[in-house]
């Protein structure tokens, strides 16, 4: 880890250091010791990456960045909440930040109660750059990853949301495995109509074949998987 070069935007107020550009991947550092905040900045900006540095998690939250594509760098022992706190409170919020910790005086129930937790990695100050970087550029394509995984599961609940309730129904027992004619016995309805639904299902989940309907319908939350009684 370089300390030796002054950081870039070392001077500049904290809203020009959050300043990036939307889309791309912005690496979050929170370690409350100024000079690794300025060594970990730098080392980022070096290779490629959008950073933006905090002093606690507070300082963190009260940002409201944490919406924006990429990965997070924690200390683990801060004054306040510890990254291990923020940790906690991101997945108790439902945000799945990628989290790399980085610490001075870690131990073995802390390292594995934070991987339990999904983080990236644990790593040992002093670090070396590429190791650094290597977790930094895997917290980064895991979150590009969850990303997509979540705009599609959004594109095909909206898709759902066309569906009458008689062809979430017939959608539902398809992804079953019933055949046609099962279906049709099941809902008391013929197996022309069966089909009908079948079709219009097919169109408006924008599906060209049965199994891409299935993984279209695997990817929708666990509770809009489920049908309820029709009124």
């Amino acid at each position: 880890m370089r300390v030796d070069q002054p950081l870039l935007r070392r001077s500049a107020p904290l809203s020009l250091q959050c300043s990036y550009e939307e889309n791309q991947p912005l690496v979050i550092i929170v370690d409350d010791d100024a000079s690794v905040r300025e060594a970990l900045s730098e080392l980022i900006l070096s290779a490629g990456f959008q950073s933006a540095s905090y002093a606690s998690t507070r300082e963190l939250l009260d940002a409201d960045i944490l919406d924006s594509p990429g990965c997070l760098i924690l200390d683990v022992r801060m004054p306040g909440a510890s990254g291990l706190h923020l940790q906690s409170h991101l997945a108790e919020n439902g945000i799945s930040k990628p989290i790399i910790f980085l610490t001075g005086h870690g131990d073995i129930p802390m390292t594995v109660q934070a991987m339990k937790a999904g983080a990236v990695d644990f790593l040992t100050k002093p670090v070396r750059d590429q190791t650094l970087l290597d977790a930094v550029t895997a917290g980064i394509a895991m979150d590009a990853e969850r990303r997509a995984e979540a705009a599609i599961t959004k594109r095909n609940i909206k898709r759902l949301e066309t569906l009458t309730q008689r062809e979430r129904e017939v959608l539902h027992e398809v992804a079953r495995g019933r055949l046609n004619k099962q279906i049709a016995f099941d809902l008391g309805i013929s197996e022309v109509t069966v089909k009908l639904h079948r079709s219009n299902v097919m169109h408006k989940m924008e599906a060209a074949s049965i199994g891409e309907l299935i993984r279209a319908w695997e990817t929708l939350p666990a509770q809009m998987r489920q049908v309820g009684p029709r009124q």
